[in-house]
Formats: C-alpha cells, structure tokens, sequence
C-alpha cells in the first residue's frame, strides 16, 4: 500500500478545532465569510526542495510571490466559525481556504488543498486534501501551528492571527519521504511562519 494511503488509512481526523489566548471581553461565536492566509516561507524548507529537485507551484486562486523579504504563499479565506468567547479568555476556530500547493519531481506531483487551520487546546494543526499523480488520497495532517509566539487580536471584524510558527507534521513527513523515496522530511521541519486575516460576520 502506498504511504500516504496507509497514513489516512490509520489517522482519524475529526473537526478539531483552534485554541490560543485571546481578549477575554470578545464577542461568541461567529462565521467566516472572506480574508488570507500568508506564509512566509522558510529558507530551510525552500532549500530542501531545491536539493530534492521539488518544484513547488501555486495551485489557483492560491498564489507564490517572490520579493526581497523572501517567498510567500497566499491562501484564500472561505468559510469557518471563530469561536471568542470561551472559558479562559481563549479562541476556538476551524478557518477554511481555497488553493494550494503542489509539489513535483520527475514524475511525481503531489496537490495539497483546501487547507484547514484547526486548533484546539490539545494541539494546532493544518490539514489538507492531497492529491497524488491525480490520485485522491483524502485529507490528511500536514502542519503543526505554534501559536505560543502569536499576536491575536481584533481590528474591528477583522481577526487578526500573526507569527504562527508552521512545521512539518510528522504524518506528513513521513508520507511525502515515501512518496518522493527520500528520507529529508522530518517532524518540525520548519516550513515558515503564518499569518491569518478573517473577516467575521460580527452578530449584534
């Protein structure tokens, strides 16, 4: 069985959700309706692929934009709920995107989409529908999200989330190490830093 098979055939996925602290006088639940997710990427993620001769590319309306501060990936925000008010002063959310990223060396080529940011107080993850040579695996962890570091807060309808750390989930890790026959994928394998803007449908 391939190894990114056995991983969604043995790793269940619920509906997690985010948690990280947050104003304690903020608004309950509320839905997405728009805003991005950008990613800088790091320079030891990039350097990997160019060594593994991996080429990554912007699935659309996902984007990769090179400038003088590095590489970003941008990921449109659709829907989602943001939960700000539970106990503790801490934020709960599911943030749902379109495009992605896909991954190709030879003739292999990996399509990673539809990226979910759930976090939880158990741990913060991102997964993502993976696609391999048009092949759909399923959806399956990717990243983990560090937000221990992070600024949270709201401007007005706008949630605000910068400076999550992103690393390489370990399922992730070893599922690409299969499918590319490598072994340089590792857990914590620093992929970027990420940054979330979500417009929320504030109720009165």
């Amino acid at each position: 069985m391939n190894p990114i098979h056995k991983l969604v055939a043995t790793t269940m996925i619920g509906s997690a959700l985010i948690a990280a602290p947050l104003l304690s006088h903020a608004a309950p639940t509320e839905t997405t309706r728009s805003g991005a997710t950008t990613v800088t990427l790091a320079p030891q993620f990039l350097g990997a692929l160019q060594s593994l001769a991996v080429t990554p590319a912007a699935i659309a309306p996902g984007k990769l934009v090179s400038s003088a501060k590095g590489v970003r990936a941008w990921f449109v925000v659709t829907t989602g709920a943001v939960d700000l008010a539970t106990a503790g002063g801490t934020l709960k959310a599911e943030i749902s995107h379109e495009g992605g990223l896909s991954l190709t060396a030879g003739g292999t080529r990996v399509e990673l989409t539809s990226f979910a940011i759930e976090i939880e107080s158990g741990g913060s993850l991102l997964t993502g529908l993976a696609v391999v040579n048009d092949s759909l695996v399923g959806r399956i962890p990717l990243f983990d999200l560090d937000l221990s570091g992070a600024g949270l807060g709201l401007n007005g309808n706008i949630l605000k989330v910068d400076d999550v750390a992103v690393t390489l989930n370990e399922a992730a890790a070893n599922a690409l190490n299969g499918i590319f026959g490598v072994s340089a994928f590792q857990k914590g394998f620093p992929i970027g830093t990420a940054d979330v803007r979500a417009l929320l449908d504030r109720r009165n």
